[in-house]
Protein backbone atom coordinates (compact mmCIF):
# COMPACT_ATOMS: atom_id res chain seq x y z
CA UNK A 1 0.00 0.00 0.00
CA UNK A 2 1.29 3.45 -0.89
CA UNK A 3 1.94 5.72 2.08
CA UNK A 4 2.43 9.46 2.34
CA UNK A 5 6.01 10.71 2.59
CA UNK A 6 7.28 13.13 5.21
CA UNK A 7 10.17 15.03 3.69
CA UNK A 8 12.57 17.56 5.20
CA UNK A 9 13.50 20.30 2.73
CA UNK A 10 16.87 21.96 3.33
CA UNK A 11 17.85 25.30 1.80
CA UNK A 12 21.50 26.02 1.03
CA UNK A 13 22.71 29.62 0.89
CA UNK A 14 26.38 30.59 0.60
CA UNK A 15 27.35 27.04 1.55
CA UNK A 16 25.33 26.94 4.77
CA UNK A 17 21.94 25.60 5.76
CA UNK A 18 19.37 28.40 6.12
CA UNK A 19 15.67 28.96 6.63
CA UNK A 20 13.69 31.78 5.07
CA UNK A 21 10.34 33.47 5.68
CA UNK A 22 8.49 34.38 2.51
CA UNK A 23 11.65 33.52 0.55
CA UNK A 24 13.46 36.38 2.33
CA UNK A 25 15.89 36.97 5.22
CA UNK A 26 17.76 33.64 5.26
CA UNK A 27 18.65 32.60 8.81
CA UNK A 28 21.67 30.36 9.27
CA UNK A 29 20.70 27.12 10.99
CA UNK A 30 23.72 24.87 10.52
CA UNK A 31 25.88 22.76 8.25
CA UNK A 32 24.11 20.79 5.48
CA UNK A 33 26.24 17.66 5.88
CA UNK A 34 25.64 17.53 9.64
CA UNK A 35 21.90 17.90 9.03
CA UNK A 36 21.98 14.97 6.59
CA UNK A 37 23.73 12.82 9.22
CA UNK A 38 21.00 13.59 11.74
CA UNK A 39 18.18 12.85 9.29
CA UNK A 40 19.93 9.56 8.50
CA UNK A 41 19.74 8.62 12.18
CA UNK A 42 16.10 9.64 12.35
CA UNK A 43 15.29 7.52 9.25
CA UNK A 44 13.70 10.27 7.20
CA UNK A 45 11.58 9.06 4.26
CA UNK A 46 13.59 11.17 1.83
CA UNK A 47 15.41 14.49 1.67
CA UNK A 48 15.20 17.53 -0.61
CA UNK A 49 18.12 19.97 -0.83
CA UNK A 50 17.68 23.22 -2.75
CA UNK A 51 20.50 25.66 -3.50
CA UNK A 52 18.68 29.00 -3.44
CA UNK A 53 21.68 30.94 -4.83
CA UNK A 54 22.54 29.06 -8.02
CA UNK A 55 19.69 30.11 -10.33
CA UNK A 56 19.52 33.66 -9.07
CA UNK A 57 23.27 34.08 -9.52
CA UNK A 58 23.32 32.25 -12.85
CA UNK A 59 25.91 29.68 -11.77
CA UNK A 60 26.32 25.92 -12.23
CA UNK A 61 25.15 23.45 -9.58
CA UNK A 62 27.70 22.93 -6.79
CA UNK A 63 28.84 19.46 -7.80
CA UNK A 64 31.27 19.12 -4.87
CA UNK A 65 28.50 19.76 -2.37
CA UNK A 66 26.18 17.42 -4.26
CA UNK A 67 28.81 14.67 -4.20
CA UNK A 68 29.36 15.14 -0.46
CA UNK A 69 25.62 15.09 0.25
CA UNK A 70 25.03 11.97 -1.85
CA UNK A 71 27.94 10.14 -0.22
CA UNK A 72 26.54 10.85 3.26
CA UNK A 73 22.82 10.44 2.57
CA UNK A 74 21.24 7.02 3.30
CA UNK A 75 17.77 7.99 2.08
CA UNK A 76 16.45 9.03 -1.35
CA UNK A 77 17.89 12.45 -2.15
CA UNK A 78 16.52 15.15 -4.44
CA UNK A 79 18.67 18.14 -5.38
CA UNK A 80 17.80 21.40 -7.09
CA UNK A 81 19.51 24.65 -7.93
CA UNK A 82 21.04 25.93 -11.15
CA UNK A 83 19.99 22.96 -13.31
CA UNK A 84 19.38 24.17 -16.86
CA UNK A 85 20.46 21.32 -19.14
CA UNK A 86 20.03 17.54 -19.46
CA UNK A 87 23.81 17.19 -19.17
CA UNK A 88 23.82 18.87 -15.76
CA UNK A 89 20.94 16.66 -14.60
CA UNK A 90 22.72 13.52 -15.79
CA UNK A 91 25.90 14.50 -13.97
CA UNK A 92 23.94 15.02 -10.73
CA UNK A 93 22.26 11.63 -11.03
CA UNK A 94 25.65 10.00 -11.68
CA UNK A 95 26.87 11.48 -8.38
CA UNK A 96 24.28 9.37 -6.55
CA UNK A 97 21.25 11.65 -6.35
CA UNK A 98 17.88 9.99 -7.02
CA UNK A 99 15.94 13.04 -8.26
CA UNK A 100 16.81 16.34 -9.91
CA UNK A 101 14.63 19.37 -9.17
CA UNK A 102 14.12 22.11 -11.74
CA UNK A 103 12.07 25.27 -11.45
CA UNK A 104 12.79 28.50 -13.31
CA UNK A 105 14.35 26.72 -16.29
CA UNK A 106 11.19 24.62 -16.67
CA UNK A 107 8.97 27.69 -16.49
CA UNK A 108 11.03 29.42 -19.18
CA UNK A 109 11.15 26.33 -21.41
CA UNK A 110 8.80 23.44 -20.51
CA UNK A 111 10.38 21.23 -23.18
CA UNK A 112 13.43 21.01 -20.90
CA UNK A 113 11.37 18.66 -18.71
CA UNK A 114 11.03 16.18 -21.57
CA UNK A 115 14.69 16.46 -22.53
CA UNK A 116 15.85 15.81 -18.96
CA UNK A 117 13.35 12.96 -18.62
CA UNK A 118 14.78 11.40 -21.78
CA UNK A 119 18.29 11.71 -20.30
CA UNK A 120 17.73 10.41 -16.75
CA UNK A 121 14.21 8.92 -16.70
CA UNK A 122 10.96 10.66 -15.87
CA UNK A 123 10.89 9.23 -12.34
CA UNK A 124 13.98 11.32 -11.56
CA UNK A 125 12.57 14.65 -12.73
CA UNK A 126 10.90 16.88 -10.14
CA UNK A 127 9.44 20.28 -11.08
CA UNK A 128 9.22 22.75 -8.21
CA UNK A 129 6.40 25.26 -8.64
CA UNK A 130 6.87 28.37 -6.49
CA UNK A 131 3.36 29.80 -6.18
CA UNK A 132 1.99 32.96 -4.58
CA UNK A 133 -1.37 34.67 -4.45
CA UNK A 134 -1.86 37.38 -7.03
CA UNK A 135 -1.39 40.87 -5.66
CA UNK A 136 -3.75 43.77 -6.16
CA UNK A 137 -7.21 44.66 -4.89
CA UNK A 138 -8.97 43.31 -7.97
CA UNK A 139 -6.77 40.24 -8.37
CA UNK A 140 -7.61 36.72 -7.26
CA UNK A 141 -6.11 33.30 -7.69
CA UNK A 142 -2.47 32.28 -7.88
CA UNK A 143 0.56 32.85 -10.09
CA UNK A 144 3.92 31.20 -10.64
CA UNK A 145 7.13 32.98 -9.71
CA UNK A 146 10.83 32.16 -9.98
CA UNK A 147 14.28 33.38 -8.89
CA UNK A 148 13.43 33.24 -5.16
CA UNK A 149 10.05 34.89 -5.84
CA UNK A 150 11.66 38.01 -7.35
CA UNK A 151 10.28 37.33 -10.82
CA UNK A 152 6.57 36.84 -11.51
CA UNK A 153 5.05 34.96 -14.43
CA UNK A 154 1.52 35.28 -15.78
CA UNK A 155 1.07 31.51 -15.66
CA UNK A 156 -1.67 29.59 -13.91
CA UNK A 157 -0.03 27.05 -11.59
CA UNK A 158 -2.72 24.42 -12.16
CA UNK A 159 -2.46 24.61 -15.95
CA UNK A 160 1.32 24.58 -15.74
CA UNK A 161 1.29 21.54 -13.45
CA UNK A 162 -0.67 19.72 -16.17
CA UNK A 163 1.91 20.88 -18.73
CA UNK A 164 4.73 19.50 -16.56
CA UNK A 165 2.95 16.16 -16.39
CA UNK A 166 2.47 16.12 -20.17
CA UNK A 167 6.17 16.86 -20.66
CA UNK A 168 7.15 13.81 -18.60
CA UNK A 169 7.79 15.11 -15.08
CA UNK A 170 7.81 12.39 -12.45
CA UNK A 171 6.72 14.62 -9.58
CA UNK A 172 5.49 18.12 -8.75
CA UNK A 173 6.61 19.99 -5.63
CA UNK A 174 4.06 22.69 -4.87
CA UNK A 175 5.80 25.40 -2.86
CA UNK A 176 3.75 28.23 -1.32
CA UNK A 177 5.71 31.49 -1.19
CA UNK A 178 3.10 33.11 1.07
CA UNK A 179 3.31 30.28 3.63
CA UNK A 180 7.10 29.85 3.57
CA UNK A 181 8.47 29.86 7.11
CA UNK A 182 5.30 31.07 8.83
CA UNK A 183 4.46 27.64 10.34
CA UNK A 184 0.70 28.23 10.31
CA UNK A 185 -0.40 25.42 8.03
CA UNK A 186 -0.27 24.50 4.35
CA UNK A 187 -2.37 26.25 1.70
CA UNK A 188 -4.84 23.36 1.55
CA UNK A 189 -7.06 24.89 -1.12
CA UNK A 190 -4.14 25.34 -3.51
CA UNK A 191 -2.95 21.81 -2.75
CA UNK A 192 -6.42 20.39 -3.37
CA UNK A 193 -6.73 22.11 -6.74
CA UNK A 194 -3.36 20.94 -8.02
CA UNK A 195 -3.82 17.40 -6.67
CA UNK A 196 -7.13 17.14 -8.55
CA UNK A 197 -5.50 18.32 -11.79
CA UNK A 198 -2.61 15.83 -12.08
CA UNK A 199 -2.01 12.09 -11.76
CA UNK A 200 1.72 12.05 -11.00
CA UNK A 201 3.10 12.15 -7.42
CA UNK A 202 2.95 15.52 -5.70
CA UNK A 203 4.62 17.00 -2.65
CA UNK A 204 3.50 20.15 -0.86
CA UNK A 205 5.88 22.60 0.81
CA UNK A 206 5.37 25.80 2.76
CA UNK A 207 3.58 26.41 6.03
CA UNK A 208 3.85 23.25 8.12
CA UNK A 209 4.23 24.07 11.81
CA UNK A 210 3.06 20.83 13.44
CA UNK A 211 2.22 17.21 12.72
CA UNK A 212 -1.43 18.31 12.79
CA UNK A 213 -0.73 20.38 9.67
CA UNK A 214 0.66 17.28 7.97
CA UNK A 215 -2.42 15.31 9.00
CA UNK A 216 -4.67 18.02 7.53
CA UNK A 217 -2.75 17.90 4.24
CA UNK A 218 -3.11 14.12 3.97
CA UNK A 219 -6.82 14.33 4.77
CA UNK A 220 -7.18 16.89 1.97
CA UNK A 221 -4.98 15.26 -0.69
CA UNK A 222 -4.60 11.61 0.29
CA UNK A 223 -1.28 9.92 -0.41
CA UNK A 224 1.01 12.89 -0.96
CA UNK A 225 4.46 14.10 -0.04
CA UNK A 226 4.40 16.32 3.04
CA UNK A 227 7.50 18.50 2.83
CA UNK A 228 8.63 21.05 5.40
CA UNK A 229 11.62 23.13 6.37
CA UNK A 230 11.01 25.09 9.57
CA UNK A 231 9.12 22.21 11.21
CA UNK A 232 12.24 20.03 11.06
CA UNK A 233 14.92 22.60 11.95
CA UNK A 234 13.21 24.66 14.67
CA UNK A 235 11.72 23.70 18.03
CA UNK A 236 9.32 25.63 20.25
CA UNK A 237 7.80 29.09 20.11
CA UNK A 238 11.22 30.78 20.16
CA UNK A 239 12.34 28.81 17.08
CA UNK A 240 15.45 27.35 18.67
CA UNK A 241 17.50 25.48 16.08
CA UNK A 242 17.05 21.74 16.62
CA UNK A 243 16.97 19.11 13.85
CA UNK A 244 13.98 16.87 14.49
CA UNK A 245 11.74 14.35 12.73
CA UNK A 246 8.74 12.26 13.85
CA UNK A 247 9.30 8.83 15.36
CA UNK A 248 8.03 5.79 13.40
CA UNK A 249 5.18 5.32 15.88
CA UNK A 250 4.16 8.97 15.46
CA UNK A 251 4.11 8.59 11.70
CA UNK A 252 2.04 5.41 11.87
CA UNK A 253 -0.51 7.07 14.17
CA UNK A 254 -0.64 10.15 11.96
CA UNK A 255 -1.25 8.14 8.80
CA UNK A 256 -3.87 5.98 10.51
CA UNK A 257 -5.76 9.09 11.62
CA UNK A 258 -5.49 10.89 8.28
CA UNK A 259 -6.19 8.17 5.72
CA UNK A 260 -9.60 6.58 5.19
CA UNK A 261 -9.93 3.01 6.44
Amino acid sequence: MLRPRITPCLLVHEGGLVKTVGFKDPKYVGDPINAVKIFNEKESDELVVLDIDATRNGVEPDYKLIQDLAAECRMPLAYGGGVRTPEQAKRIIELGVEKVCISSAAVEDPTLIRRIADAVGGQSVVVVLDVRKKSGFFSSGYELCTHNATKGHKLDPIAFARECQAQGAGEIVLNSVDRDGVMKGYDLELARQVRAAIRIPMSVLGGAGSLADIEALIKTCGVVGCAAGSLFVFKGQYRAVLINYPQPAQKDALFAAALPR
